[in-house]
Protein backbone atom coordinates (compact mmCIF):
# COMPACT_ATOMS: atom_id res chain seq x y z
CA UNK A 1 0.00 0.00 0.00
CA UNK A 2 2.83 2.54 0.49
CA UNK A 3 3.07 3.14 -3.26
CA UNK A 4 -0.17 4.39 -3.58
CA UNK A 5 -0.32 8.34 -3.29
CA UNK A 6 -2.98 9.76 -0.93
CA UNK A 7 -3.59 12.98 -0.30
CA UNK A 8 -4.28 13.85 2.64
CA UNK A 9 -6.45 17.64 2.50
CA UNK A 10 -4.29 20.09 4.82
CA UNK A 11 -5.46 20.07 8.73
CA UNK A 12 -6.15 24.20 8.42
CA UNK A 13 -8.33 23.90 5.44
CA UNK A 14 -5.77 25.99 3.39
CA UNK A 15 -5.33 23.75 0.88
CA UNK A 16 -8.56 23.57 -1.50
CA UNK A 17 -10.41 19.99 -0.65
CA UNK A 18 -9.43 17.04 -3.28
CA UNK A 19 -12.61 15.67 -5.08
CA UNK A 20 -13.94 12.69 -3.54
CA UNK A 21 -13.83 9.76 -5.84
CA UNK A 22 -17.15 8.36 -7.72
CA UNK A 23 -16.78 4.97 -7.82
CA UNK A 24 -16.58 2.29 -5.50
CA UNK A 25 -13.20 0.57 -5.98
CA UNK A 26 -11.51 4.14 -6.18
CA UNK A 27 -13.15 5.24 -2.78
CA UNK A 28 -12.42 2.14 -1.26
CA UNK A 29 -8.76 2.05 -2.31
CA UNK A 30 -7.82 5.48 -1.00
CA UNK A 31 -9.66 4.71 2.45
CA UNK A 32 -7.87 1.50 2.60
CA UNK A 33 -4.29 3.95 1.90
CA UNK A 34 -5.60 6.14 4.50
CA UNK A 35 -6.12 3.29 7.30
CA UNK A 36 -2.81 1.90 6.67
CA UNK A 37 -0.92 5.38 6.96
CA UNK A 38 -2.55 5.67 9.90
CA UNK A 39 -2.17 2.55 11.18
CA UNK A 40 1.53 2.91 10.58
CA UNK A 41 1.66 5.75 13.60
CA UNK A 42 3.94 8.34 11.80
CA UNK A 43 1.35 10.45 10.58
CA UNK A 44 1.22 13.92 13.03
CA UNK A 45 -2.01 14.70 14.89
CA UNK A 46 -3.60 17.32 12.78
CA UNK A 47 -2.76 15.25 9.50
CA UNK A 48 -4.25 12.19 11.44
CA UNK A 49 -7.30 13.98 12.11
CA UNK A 50 -7.56 15.55 8.37
CA UNK A 51 -6.81 11.78 7.42
CA UNK A 52 -9.96 11.02 9.18
CA UNK A 53 -12.22 13.62 8.06
CA UNK A 54 -11.45 12.12 4.47
CA UNK A 55 -12.27 8.88 5.59
CA UNK A 56 -15.40 9.41 6.99
CA UNK A 57 -16.23 10.94 3.31
CA UNK A 58 -14.71 7.59 1.64
CA UNK A 59 -16.63 5.48 4.15
CA UNK A 60 -19.96 8.18 2.93
CA UNK A 61 -18.70 7.30 -0.84
CA UNK A 62 -18.49 4.01 -0.40
CA UNK A 63 -21.95 3.52 1.64
CA UNK A 64 -24.02 5.35 -1.32
CA UNK A 65 -22.35 2.96 -4.02
CA UNK A 66 -23.39 0.31 -2.00
CA UNK A 67 -27.07 1.23 -1.62
CA UNK A 68 -27.26 1.69 -4.76
CA UNK A 69 -25.82 -1.54 -6.08
CA UNK A 70 -28.91 -2.93 -3.88
CA UNK A 71 -31.74 -0.98 -4.79
CA UNK A 72 -30.20 -2.01 -8.38
CA UNK A 73 -29.99 -5.80 -7.14
CA UNK A 74 -33.69 -5.31 -5.75
CA UNK A 75 -34.75 -3.91 -9.44
CA UNK A 76 -33.46 -7.15 -11.05
CA UNK A 77 -35.18 -9.10 -9.22
CA UNK A 78 -38.41 -7.43 -9.17
CA UNK A 79 -38.26 -7.37 -12.93
CA UNK A 80 -37.17 -10.94 -13.17
CA UNK A 81 -38.38 -12.71 -10.31
CA UNK A 82 -42.15 -12.75 -11.66
CA UNK A 83 -44.63 -15.93 -11.71
CA UNK A 84 -43.95 -18.11 -14.68
CA UNK A 85 -47.63 -17.40 -16.21
CA UNK A 86 -46.80 -13.59 -16.46
CA UNK A 87 -43.23 -14.11 -17.86
CA UNK A 88 -45.49 -15.64 -21.32
CA UNK A 89 -47.82 -12.92 -21.73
Amino acid sequence: MADKFVNVPDAQGDAPAQALPQDFEAALGELEALVAMMEDGSMPLESSLAAYRRGVDLVRVCQDRLARAEQQGRVLEGELLRPFEEAGD
